[in-house]
């Protein structure tokens, strides 16, 4: 059994560890405050910054995950350490370093984004994503490490807490028959990630010597806008459908006065105000992984259904 250790123990870095985990690999699982560790998954406290700690840690490994997940508002400081201490013990371990990303690093969208898009984002957050990547990848280019990196949409799903999802944050104004408020356009097409589907793009790049040296998108289902999937999200919990609207961006901007995290949303206002859709084509065609169908997506965020294994 091979050994993969998996920084960061969140929604994302807990989904993954748990499929690898069943795929009958050895699993350990790096974070700040540690955890309790079972037969099969083996849980260690290090700081993701500290390169010697986790080099440590990760000695033997075939696969580093990075899925760690700073405060939204702390990127531009948050993120340079950890990448590079990922990276640096990459190098040192041998193992392959795979990365958990986002659509940040293409900016503003002019059709379906795909991994030969520009990397063309003009905010903060885009640029810091941006940064890392093209500082992994010129390390690969090097023959000094091997990378990898997944690129999702927004998260949907039961393992997804609600502060991390634009969707899953609805359930309560569902349950209680109240207005949904949403970020940006309601009916802008998107595209989402359900997370079981992201954790096997992370498991596969991994452990296929084909995903090296590029970025991949998860696959998504057929764009649903957030009206859509909203209304998709109380059929599935056998509610009545609620009012969608869009909160104003004045009000947004007056909030990120106070609020840090708000700010931040404001600044990818882009995201929200346009079509936002991913083409996975590339994953799907290499790898044969594919988008669990919707139906199933939402019955399983609603609690209707168990998250397939």
């Amino acid at each position: 059994m091979a050994l993969h250790v998996i920084v960061g123990k969140g929604a994302v870095g807990a989904t993954t560890a748990q499929l690898l985990a069943e795929r009958g690999h050895r699993v350990r699982v790096l974070s700040r405050s540690g955890g309790a560790s079972t037969e099969a998954i083996e849980h260690r406290r290090v700081d993701a910054a500290d390169a010697d700690a986790v080099a440590s840690a990760a000695r033997g490994a075939t696969a580093l995950y990075n899925a760690v997940n700073p405060a939204y508002h702390r990127w531009a400081t948050d993120w340079p350490p950890v990448a590079a201490a990922l990276l640096a013990a990459a190098e040192r371990t041998g193992a392959v370093l795979v990365t958990m990303s986002n659509l940040y690093v293409y900016g503003r969208p002019s059709g379906p984004m795909s991994p030969e898009d520009p990397l063309a984002a003009t905010d903060v957050k885009g640029r810091v994503r941006i940064g890392m990547w093209r500082e992994a990848l010129a390390a690969h280019q090097a023959g000094r490490v091997r990378v990898a990196e997944a690129r999702a949409a927004d998260f949907v799903g039961p393992q997804v807490p609600a502060q991390h999802s634009h969707l899953v944050r609805q359930l309560p104004a569902l349950r209680r028959g109240r207005r949904a408020w949403v970020v940006g356009d309601p009916d802008a097409p998107r595209s989402w990630a359900y997370l079981p589907d992201v954790a096997a793009v992370l498991a596969t790049l991994g452990t296929d010597e084909r995903a090296l040296g590029r970025a991949w998108h998860v696959p998504s289902a057929a764009p649903r806008s957030q009206r859509q999937a909203i209304g998709d999200l109380a059929g599935a919990l056998g509610v009545p459908p609620v009012p969608v609207s869009g909160l104003p961006w004045a009000l947004l901007r007056g909030l990120g006065l106070v609020s840090p995290m708000m700010r931040e949303v404001v600044d990818v206002r882009h995201q929200f105000d346009q079509e936002f859709v991913v083409d996975a084509t590339a994953t799907t065609a290499t790898f044969g992984l594919t988008a669990t169908p919707w139906a199933h997506v939402m019955a399983a965020t609603a609690g209707a259904v168990p998250a397939p294994a």
